[in-house]
Order: C-alpha cells, then sequence, then structure tokens
C-alpha cells in the first residue's frame, strides 16, 4: 500500500526510475507549506528516500525547527532509523535551534553563525568518501526560523542559500528546504520567496482544498519539476497536481476523485 501511495509524489519528483545514481543530484527542490497545510512529510518523504538502504546517498540535515528525537521519532514510522544512520556515517545532524535568538549574543551575522554553519557543511562533505561525496542531499527545516536566528534578515538568508547553491555544483550535491508562504505580512509576494522559487530546479507546494476542509482529505500538492528530459534533446516543465492524506506511517496521494 505504501509502495502504491507514494507513487505519484515519486513520479512527481522522478524519484519513481532508479535511486543510483540519485535522480535528485545537483538539483534544487523547495519545498513552501502553509500554516493550516503543513509540507513537513514531503521532507520526511525525501530523508528516507536519500537514506535508502540501496543507496550511497549522505544527508546533512540543518535542523531550525526541531531536535534530533523528533525526527528520529517520525521516521522511524517511516521505517527508517536515524541513530543507525548516523553511526553509518551517512546522516549528519546539525542542531541550529540554540541559534534562535535574534538580538542575543547567538544570533545568527554574516560574519559569524552562517559562514560558519556553510564552513560546516563544506568541511562535512570534503572529508567524506568520494562515492558518497557525490551524493549528498542538504536538508534545511526551515528557512523562516533560519530568517529569524539570522535577525530577521532574509539577504543573509539568500547569501546561505547562494553558498550552498555553488555546493551543487562543486560536489553535484542536492539541496533540499522547507518554508512557509504566508506567514509573510505583505500581500505581495516577498522577494524572499520569488528569489526560492526561481532558484529551485523542483518547487513543491502543499496548500489546502480550495473546497475548504473534509475530513478524508488534508490538502493538495502541486509539483513542478523544471526541465524533465524528454529524449535526449528537448526538456520541459513537468506540472503535477493531487491531493494528500497525512496518516501516522504513511502519506496517500491520489488524484481528485479517484477515491470513492
Amino acid at each position: 500500500m505504501e509502495q502504491r501511495y507514494s507513487n505519484l509524489l515519486d513520479e512527481a519528483l522522478g524519484l519513481d526510475q532508479t535511486i543510483e545514481p540519485w535522480p535528485l543530484r545537483g538539483r534544487i527542490v523547495a519545498i513552501e507549506d502553509q500554516v493550516e497545510t503543513s509540507g513537513s512529510f514531503v521532507l520526511h518523504h525525501l530523508l528516507k528516500r536519500a537514506l535508502s538502504p540501496n543507496s550511497s546517498n549522505v544527508s546533512i540535515f540543518i535542523a531550525f525547527s526541531q531536535s534530533f528525537s523528533h525526527y528520529d521519532r517520525v521516521l522511524r514510522k517511516l521505517g527508517c532509523n536515524l541513530v543507525t544512520q548516523r553511526d553509518n556515517k551517512r546522516f549528519f545532524f546539525l542542531n541550529m535551534l540554540k541559534l534562535q535568538c535574534p538580538g542575543g549574543d547567538g544570533g545568527i551575522t554574516p560574519e559569524g553563525g552562517l559562514i560558519a554553519l556553510y564552513g560546516k557543511i563544506h568541511e562535512t562533505i570534503s572529508v567524506l568518501p568520494e562515492i558518497s561525496r557525490k551524493n549528498v542531499t542538504i536538508i534545511i527545516d526551515d528557512l523562516s526560523l533560519m530568517e529569524v536566528a539570522a535577525n530577521g534578515s532574509s539577504d543573509y538568508v539568500l547569501n546561505f542559500l547562494h553558498y550552498c547553491r555553488t555546493l551543487t555544483s562543486e560536489f553535484d550535491c542536492s539541496l533540499v528546504t522547507l518554508n512557509h508562504e504566508d506567514i509573510y505580512a505583505s500581500a505581495d509576494r516577498p522577494t524572499f520567496l520569488l528569489q526560492m522559487e526561481y532558484l529551485a530546479d523542483i518547487l513543491i507546494k502543499a496548500e489546502p482544498l480550495a473546497t475548504g476542509l473534509a475530513t478524508d482529505v488534508h490538502g493538495q500538492l502541486t509539483v513542478m519539476n523544471k526541465g524533465i528530459n524528454y529524449g535526449q534533446d528537448s526538456s520541459r516543465n513537468k506540472i503535477s497536481n493531487f491531493h494528500f492524506k497525512v496518516k501516522e506511517n504513511i502519506v496517500e496521494c491520489f488524484y481528485p476523485g479517484s477515491r470513492g
């Protein structure tokens, strides 16, 4: 059942064909959700797929939102043991919770926290075995809290993301970010969100249903996968849209009207 329900999301992300080499290698995946419709399950799904037993992928997880024990508990329900993956040097957890103190001594500044964080990521990748160095997934949860830790400066966060983008070129790694689209007060879409959507090779939006709340549907996903190859010389954007329902140890994805 898990395989059947996860197929729509995997197909939209290009993960349904192969795990090795990692299909998201060298790509940026931006997940945008809303307060009432969390997209964290997509992040958890990508982490689980990246740490598949059949791959040599390594994940560097930058946590501004939750502690290690939270993610370990969630991933165990999905059949993935983060403690084991950490011990096997396939999962590196960078706890950034202590940096959520704008205006305090620990607040991130361009000269301090963000540069040090980028240096830690670069160092972690550099010392990996060559086979793993080309299969690294960097995950950030989440950008809104990184901005809080950066004393509210979206420019600092954007600069950091541009630094991380160079890693996708230097090491061919992938970058996955989560952000909340509806927390910004301005009626116009902030430059920060527009920049992220521009940088992203894959944009995933988790939104509430247009028809309102429903007991058997938690929301809808829209996945724009840019530059999908069709043959040797052609590529185009692929847009997928489907509903989802989050359960304790599985997420069901299905087309509207496909369940009676």
